[in-house]
C-alpha cells in the first residue's frame, strides 16, 4: 500500500485534522505494516494559488513556455504525479468558515487536470484517478455532520468523484471548540467512524 497523507491545516503543530488523519494512517499501518507513506504538509510547503499567473502557465504549451511558466507548470506536475503514485489518500481537512482551508482548495487546483486527471468524452467527464480509497479527516469547532451547514463534505465528494475518486470514507472530529466534554465526545464519535471504517 501506498499513503498519501496530507495535512491540510494552516497551522504545522496541534491541528485536530492532522490528530485525525494520523490515527486514519495508524490504522492503514497497522493493517498493512509494509505500507509506505508519502506526508504532504500543506501548512509546512503550501502550494500557489491558481492565479492568472499559474493560468498563463498552464494554457501555454509546454514547449512554448518561458523559464518561469514551465517552474510554475512543474509544480502542478509534481502534485499531480505524487497523486498517481498512491493508492490510498487521505486527508486531513479542518473546517475554516464553514469551507476548506486554502490550502487545500489550492491542491484541488493542482490536481485537476483536464486530459490528464479527468477528461471530456462524448458522455459527459470522466475521473482518470480511479481505483484509490480516500479517507478524509473532517476536523470542527461546531456540529455540521449532515446538517444543510456543511458544505465541506458535498464539495469535497463532488470534486474528488469528478476525478474519479469515488470510493470516500468519512472520519469526523466535532464540538471542538465546545468544551472538554465536547471534545472528547468528538474523539470518541471519530474512534466509532474509524471502527466502521475498519471493521
Amino acid at each position: 500500500m501506498n499513503i498519501l497523507q496530507i495535512n491540510a491545516s494552516a497551522r504545522r503543530e496541534g491541528a485536530n485534522s492532522t490528530r485525525l488523519a494520523n490515527a486514519i494512517v495508524g490504522r492503514l499501518k497497522a493493517a498493512d505494516p509494509h505500507a509506505r507513506l508519502t506526508l504532504r504538509d500543506l501548512a509546512a510547503t503550501p502550494h500557489p494559488i491558481l492565479d492568472e499567473a499559474a493560468l498563463g502557465a498552464l494554457f501555454t504549451p509546454a514547449d512554448q513556455r518561458t523559464p518561469e511558466q514551465a517552474e510554475r507548470a512543474a509544480l502542478d506536475d509534481a502534485l499531480i504525479a505524487e497523486i498517481q503514485a498512491h493508492d490510498t489518500i487521505v486527508v486531513g481537512v479542518p473546517m475554516y468558515n464553514f469551507g476548506i482551508p486554502v490550502q487545500l482548495k489550492s491542491w484541488i487546483d493542482a490536481i485537476a487536470r483536464a486530459g490528464v486527471t479527468f477528461r471530456y468524452t462524448e458522455a459527459g467527464p470522466e475521473g482518470l484517478l480511479k481505483g484509490k480509497k480516500v479517507y478524509l479527516a473532517l476536523a470542527r469547532g461546531g456540529l455540521y455532520r449532515d446538517t444543510d451547514q456543511d458544505a465541506q463534505v458535498p464539495y469535497l465528494k463532488n470534486v474528488l468523484g469528478f476525478l474519479g475518486l469515488t470510493d470516500v470514507s468519512l472520519i469526523y472530529a466535532e464540538g471542538l471548540a465546545m468544551g472538554p466534554e465536547a471534545v472528547e465526545k468528538g474523539f470518541a464519535q471519530a474512534e466509532a467512524d474509524l471502527e466502521a471504517a475498519f471493521g
